[in-house]
């Protein structure tokens, strides 16, 4: 089950345009460079001609940051040591801009939207605020499912509404972000059950627990995949039974800006558990999928080999926000504004070798 704005989404998701491509590969090598040594970045201008369908592509700017947040019932199980409350804290602070993701988003020129898509407590209209609560933070999903089917549907059908909100308000790229105590958790089941890695294998220590809680929280996921048997064939199940809100809403963005021919940067293991999820429902929503940067979590790195994504950054990073997402973004913006302002051999009188 699913619904008829997932499935018109799904269905306008269209290929790379090959002929973009193959512009864009010519005009990188009559660039002022030797052929090339931009790397990893004439690529990556080449895919995002692609997905635009032009030559160049359209400046990735605006940048629109959209940070989900929801809690999970999953932290009755001392999966984490931080108190449940945190969510609707930071929630408060990123609206205050006073987080992380705040900082570094005003450094790169990112707007920020948050999305309370399931957060515990309710949340009072603010500005910068989507009010879009599917339900109060989700079940303990150990013990039964994390949501209903139709909850897991309305929240997807959320994440695609945010990106087409952002997109129609002139993004012209936009970035994932999370916030929820305990979504680790929910993440690793999720990367175990699309990957078919074993839980051990993509479960880290999240906010910094101890190594006791690390083998409880491995056993808790263990325990839920074991209750619920989740398919790769089945995402909606799957979100529905071991995955967070913001997993289903992050999922429905990704499937959103692909609709759109809009890139989308992923940030973290949060994000890429999401995006394995949009793959599951629409394979072709990967090309529109921007690795932001590798997190230290086992399950990131799992998941983003089934994602076939190489990350643009290493920096040992796994706080979540949208952090990596909006460090990333300069670069991706760089490699596209390349193919618009680096003047050609001809137009600039060099000589060739």
């Amino acid at each position: 089950m699913t619904s008829e704005l997932i499935r018109t989404t799904i269905e306008g998701i269209s290929p790379l345009d090959g002929e973009a491509m193959q512009a864009a590969r010519q005009r990188q090598a009559r660039l002022t460079k030797p052929a090339g040594s931009l790397g990893e970045l004439e690529e990556l201008s080449v895919r995002m001609a692609g997905l635009a369908a032009s030559c160049p592509p359209p400046v990735l700017a605006p940048a629109a940051l959209a940070i989900f947040a929801a809690d999970h019932g999953v932290h009755a199980q001392e999966v984490t040591p931080w108190p449940q409350a945190v969510t609707t804290q930071m929630v408060a602070n990123f609206l205050a801009g006073g987080a992380a993701v705040n900082a570094f988003a005003r450094q790169a020129g990112v707007g920020v939207t948050i999305v309370d898509v399931g957060v515990l407590s309710d949340l009072d209209p603010a500005d910068g605020l989507i009010l879009a609560k599917v339900r109060n933070g989700t079940a303990d999903m150990s013990e039964e499912p994390a949501m209903s089917r139709e909850e897991a549907v309305a929240a997807v059908e959320t994440g695609i509404g945010v990106a087409g909100r952002l997109i129609d308000e002139g993004a012209r790229i936009l970035l994932t972000g999370d916030m929820g105590i305990a979504n680790t958790t929910a993440s690793a089941a999720l990367i175990s059950v699309f990957t078919g890695r074993d839980a051990g294998m993509v479960t880290g220590y999240g906010t910094g627990i101890d190594a006791a809680t690390h083998l409880r929280k491995i056993e808790v996921i263990k325990r839920a995949l074991a209750l619920h048997e989740p398919s790769a064939e089945d995402p909606i199940g799957a979100l529905s039974t071991v995955g967070g809100l913001e997993h289903a809403a992050l999922a429905g963005f990704v499937l959103g800006a692909a609709a759109r021919r809009v890139p989308v940067i992923l940030d973290g293991v949060t994000a890429v558990a999401a995006a394995l999820a949009a793959q599951a429902l629409a394979p072709l929503s990967r090309e529109a999928m921007i690795a932001g940067h590798r997190s230290v979590e086992p399950g990131a790195t799992v998941a983003l080999a089934k994602l076939d994504l190489a990350p643009l950054l290493e920096f040992g990073m796994r706080l979540g926000e949208g952090t990596g997402a909006v460090l990333a973004y300069p670069v991706v913006a760089s490699a596209v504004r390349v193919l618009h302002e680096m003047a050609t051999f001809d137009s600039a009188g060099v000589t060739e070798k």
